[in-house]
């Protein structure tokens, strides 16, 4: 049977099992069980003791954490890394953020969040502004200009974004991360041929880009090119060895593999680096 032991959950969040398992009830967990009724945990079930951990550190009511977490587990995708969802107290209650996306997990409501809408606002019309007067002179920029106007622009028009961050390595085709970002607009836009090539492209300019190996390892996952995947991950963490989502991913995917002990010693090297962080 696949999953983690109370125990081996224990050792990754650095808990007792006594503690995994009271936090496993108030998280509304029913962990599979093996032959000899042994909980077997899988890796949504390691993102909610962690979630409950968290809130319980927060001063959150048992109870509300119980109601929480119990709506929040049919809710949360599979495979999520654990550093990809944010859970936070706040006026209007708990709120879940994974990306962009914010709601409350017990009612379900996306949350608009007016003050950075408002600010995104400001800064549209700012960026607009910028544009105007960038367009005159343009020749006049170099790509490291056109790099950082991208990344100005990204979080109010991803078009404009991808425009400058295009010119950016028209200039200097050597930009990789400049080629990272077109990469980004691509996959979120569904290209992901278009977003592979990208990252490769970065990566030929600098070998040591580990968000570009990162990224191309999540692209190759999703075009179902798994041993790809496993390859573009072990490169993006020789680059830089404290990559925790990269030994997520690696974990998720031996586990996938059958290979549980690869899966388990990347899992510690993830739950270690989170834990420092």
């Amino acid at each position: 049977m696949n999953g983690y032991s109370t125990q081996e959950v224990a050792e990754l969040l650095g808990l007792s099992s006594a503690r995994v398992r009271r936090l496993a009830r108030s998280a509304s967990l029913n962990p599979d069980r093996a032959p000899r009724g042994w909980y077997r945990f899988d890796f949504r079930d390691l993102v909610l003791i962690r979630t409950a951990l968290a809130l319980e550190r927060e001063g959150i009511t048992p109870l509300k954490v119980h109601r929480s977490l119990r709506k929040l587990k049919q809710q949360l995708p599979e495979g999520r890394p654990l550093t990809a969802i944010r859970i936070s107290s706040e006026a209007e209650g708990l709120v879940v953020r994974d990306g962009r996306l914010a709601w409350n997990p017990e009612s379900g409501q996306v949350q608009l969040e007016l003050a950075d809408s408002e600010r995104g606002r400001n800064v549209a019309s700012l960026d607009r502004r910028r544009a105007r007067a960038v367009d005159v002179a343009d020749r006049r920029l170099a790509a490291e200009d056109w790099y950082e106007f991208g990344c100005a622009l990204q979080a109010s028009s991803e078009q404009q974004a991808g425009e400058a961050f295009s010119r950016a390595v028209e200039l200097d085709p050597g930009h990789s991360d400049a080629h990272v970002n077109l990469g980004f607009l691509l996959h979120q836009a569904g290209d992901l041929e278009g977003a592979e090539m990208r990252y490769r492209l970065a990566l030929r300019a600098n070998p040591k880009n580990s968000t570009a190996a990162f990224n191309l390892g999540v692209v190759l996952e999703d075009e179902g090119r798994r041993d790809e995947a496993l390859a573009a991950y072990h490169e993006a963490l020789q680059a830089n060895p404290k990559l925790a989502d990269a030994y997520y991913n690696l974990s998720r995917i031996y586990e996938q593999t059958g290979d549980r002990a690869t899966a388990l010693r990347h899992l510690r090297s993830y739950s270690e680096l989170v834990a420092i962080s």
